[in-house]
């Protein structure tokens, strides 16, 4: 009998095989002469038979049928250096030599063959990834690509949460996706990749020292499996820095067939496609999170839209006084208040206040107080027994760690303006001659209820100012740490005496910002004044 060989490439790796009997079985049966792994080699795929003068290749029925030279045959005469693919792409490669063919340089022809399927499966999945697409989509381009690869059966995604692993995609050959509530497979070899950062290959899930470890898998038939960590490297700015790597999850394949993913060119080409993998789900992760951040970031703009509209115009103006009122969140939106009431009395009512907390939650509860303080400011009674009805009101809605200061006035034509302090910075009655601290009333809003509250009444002259203001006001820091202060304030009115309100309010302001200079606004900063004309 002449010699011959077989260069194999499949999911064992790459080997020799001679050809010792006249009829040659090939096939996955393990009573073939060559036993090869593949998902589309048959139980007994084909044979090759030595009549004494040449080796003819014969299929024997298969069903993803057998090529040579790239043409499917089911029976051709061997000549040297042929090339036969068992199967459509997922099965086996084999290089037919014989006679003085028999060289030492020739098996890496063998070898290429299956490397530059897995290179050719592998680009195309790298190609896809660098195509730029949402989570989901990328989280399918990996798994597809790994299964073309690695001819696995199916495999999953999982990465990394606070909670652990977090199961993301499964999918199956084919490009189908497979339901995560019936995707049963032991947890164990994924944890364990993820917290080592090493891949793990089991060959064979029936053998003795892997069958109690993994019953969960092997009850589903499950024999072979490769996890391969997603490790996501960030490059450094100097040479002698070392690199920093973080594992943001895991890639999961499997297959019934034993060794099926053992080839190290699987392995190898897998890794690669993990690293590239990691990187284009790490950069669809932050696509999506700039997206959810720019539609929380419209979200935040139209509530501060609303915001605005519910506070009053800020210039308010009567026969016997002027107003002017502003605010200036800290954040997109803020916790303090102001509004302006024309009373069944006659009398002027303005309101500041200012909520426990910043950002959207102080927002809604300035709200709520806002619309309960309208609710009960439309009555004759005084500003002590608004206050007590607005405090009762919020302590029955039990809203948890929050509480509102509240200044509430009531100018009348004479001059006489009765107030209720309820625990806010004492607003200022400015005269030419002095200061006077307004400071009557109560404790803060919401904590307990049945509180009394006192009010006071006041006389101003023709020119004298009501300053009301947020203790972002008083307590705005500079750059040095320092508070901008009442102080600070009186000397602005003083300087702004004869002004119109807008520009005393203008002048505050101002005042604040460049005291502040160079260090961040951290509270809402809201001011009202009140001139009264006589």
């Amino acid at each position: 009998m002449s010699h011959a060989r077989l260069e194999v490439t499949d999911a064992f790796g790459q080997r020799s095989v001679t050809i010792t009997t006249p009829s040659f079985k090939i096939g996955r049966r393990d009573t073939n002469d060559l036993r090869l792994a593949g998902s589309e080699v048959s139980r007994d795929h084909a044979e090759i038979v030595h009549d004494g003068s040449r080796f003819v290749f014969h299929d024997r029925g298969s069903r993803y049928g057998s090529f040579v030279n790239g043409e499917q045959v089911s029976e051709r005469a061997l000549a040297n250096g042929d090339q036969i693919r068992l199967g459509r792409g997922g099965g086996a490669e084999l290089v037919f030599l014989s006679g003085d063919a028999l060289t030492s340089a020739e098996p890496a022809t063998a070898t290429a063959i299956g490397d530059l399927r897995h290179v050719a499966a592998l680009l195309e999945g790298l190609r896809a990834l660098g195509s730029g697409r949402v989570l989901d989509d990328v989280l399918a381009l990996v798994l597809d690509s790994a299964l073309d690869v690695s001819g696995a059966e199916r495999g999953f995604i999982m990465l990394g949460a606070e909670a652990g692993l977090e199961f993301k995609l499964a999918r199956a050959r084919g490009r189908v996706t497979l339901p995560g509530r019936t995707f049963q497979t032991s947890r164990k070899i994924p944890e364990e990749v993820f917290e080592t950062g090493h891949s793990r290959i089991v060959a064979d899930l029936l053998d003795d020292d892997q069958s109690n470890v993994h019953q969960a898998t092997k009850m589903l038939g499950i024999r072979n499996v490769l996890c391969v960590p997603l490790k996501l490297v960030r490059y450094v700015e100097r040479a002698d820095a070392s690199t920093a790597e973080e594992r943001i999850g895991v890639l999961y394949l499997d297959s019934r067939e034993k060794g099926a993913l053992h080839s190290t060119t699987t392995r190898g080409a897998l890794e690669t496609l993990a690293t590239e993998a990691a990187v284009a789900i790490e950069n669809a992760r932050l696509y999506r999170e700039t997206l959810e951040k720019v539609r929380l970031e419209q979200e935040i703009r139209i509530a501060a839209e609303i915001q605005m509209a519910l506070l009053p115009n800020g210039a308010h103006k009567r026969s016997h006084f002027e107003a002017s009122a502003t605010t200036l969140p800290c954040r997109s939106i803020g916790g303090d208040f102001f509004d302006y009431m024309d009373l069944a009395s006659g009398c002027f009512g303005f309101a500041l206040g200012d909520v426990a907390g910043k950002g959207p939650p102080a927002a809604l509860m300035s709200a709520l107080v806002q619309g309960i303080f309208a609710a009960q400011a439309v009555s004759t009674d005084g500003p002590a027994v608004t206050i007590a009805r607005v405090n009762d009101a919020l302590f029955k809605r039990a809203i948890e760690n929050r509480f509102v200061t509240v200044m509430y006035g009531q100018l009348a034509a004479d001059g006489r303006v009765t107030y209720c302090n309820a625990g806010h910075n004492p607003p200022l009655h400015v005269t030419r001659n002095g200061v006077r601290r307004l400071e009557t009333g109560g404790p803060i809003l919401g904590l307990f209820s049945g509180l009394p509250f006192d009010e006071e009444t006041v006389h101003l002259a023709p020119g004298d100012w009501i300053i009301v203001f947020s203790d972002g006001v008083s307590e705005a820091l500079s750059a040095a740490g320092e508070e901008f202060g009442e102080e600070r304030i009186v000397d602005v009115v003083r300087a702004q005496f004869d002004a119109d309100p807008s520009a005393m309010l203008e002048a505050l302001i101002k005042g604040v910002k460049a005291f502040t200079t160079g260090a961040p606004q951290s509270d809402d900063v809201t001011a009202l004044v009140i001139r009264y004309g006589g």
